[in-house]
């Protein structure tokens, strides 16, 4: 399974959705990513201290978890080669004008690719439209269901 970092760092952050994120993972037993998501939770976490939501103890608290778990290999964490990263360049050369891309999720486009993933799973609606470029399959775990 493939998770790109919103998904992640939602994992660890008390907000709707955490449950069912936690859950897909613990399932999965391992969860691969890219390398990126290291600067990216981090980058989320301190945007909830920016923001309020949490305090410094419970930064420091959620990037210890973070790390820890990252050692105990929850998150496999892919690393970024310079391979990899011509293959995202090569992505928005070719990539239609419609499809808004940030850099950063065409890496984990790239990454899920690469390591034959069929599946990203994000809560990123931009991320997931942009899935079929690369011929991947984008979910929304948290997305809400109808029942029939």
């Amino acid at each position: 399974m493939y998770f790109d970092a919103a998904l992640v760092a939602k994992f660890y952050v008390n907000e709707p959705g955490r449950d069912a994120v936690r859950r897909l993972a613990k399932r999965a037993g391992t969860v691969a990513t890219s390398g990126i998501t290291v600067a990216e939770v981090a980058a989320a976490f301190h945007r909830k201290l920016r923001e309020g939501a949490i305090d410094v103890p419970m930064l420091e608290a959620l990037q210890g978890q973070f790390h820890h778990d990252v050692r105990r290999g929850l998150w496999t964490l892919i690393e970024p080669t310079p391979a990899l990263l011509q293959q995202v360049r090569a992505l928005f050369a070719r990539l239609d004008r419609s499809v808004f891309l940030r850099s950063l999720d065409a890496v984990h486009l790239i990454t899920a690719k690469a390591e034959h993933f069929d599946r990203l799973y994000s809560n990123d609606r931009h991320l997931l439209a942009a899935c079929p470029s690369v011929r991947l399959q984008g979910v929304n775990p948290i997305a809400p269901t109808i029942d029939r």
